[in-house]
């Protein structure tokens, strides 16, 4: 049974991942609420597994034109300074803190998608009502 349900994380962190989601959060809720995996070390094995991720994924969507280019070099510094310092901090904090904290996101995460997806589903009510005028 452990082995079905750790194929499935991975199978479905690696589709969010491939995907530009960020398989995180998937993988995360899976390690702590199926595997009672503490949260900081769900989030070390999320960074790792991010890792083959992204070396697959990236070429594809730089191939597909999914990557603005112009926006890379500006972003990439701050990236990087912010990756290492928060990752610093991030050591210093409690699993109880880190696991409030990564629900609070998932929770606002959600909110925006679905607001997102109610305003796409408006728009193309719309539009389709206008194409049969």
């Amino acid at each position: 049974m452990s082995f079905y349900l750790c194929l499935l994380a991975g199978f479905l962190s690696g589709l969010f991942g491939g995907m530009g989601m960020g398989g995180g959060t998937v993988l995360i809720p899976l390690l702590t609420l199926l595997f009672s995996v503490p949260q900081l070390s769900a989030q070390q094995i999320n960074l790792l597994s991010f890792l083959p991720m992204a070396l697959f994924s990236l070429p594809v969507h730089f191939q597909n034109g999914f990557i603005r280019k112009d926006s890379i070099l500006p972003l990439l510094p701050s990236a990087l300074v912010c990756s290492i310092v928060f990752s610093l901090l991030v050591s210093k904090v409690e699993g109880d803190a880190l696991k409030r904290g990564f629900g609070v996101f998932l929770c606002l995460l959600s909110l925006y998608q679905l607001a997102v997806s109610v305003k796409l589903f408006t728009k193309r009510k719309k539009d389709a009502k206008i194409k049969k005028l």
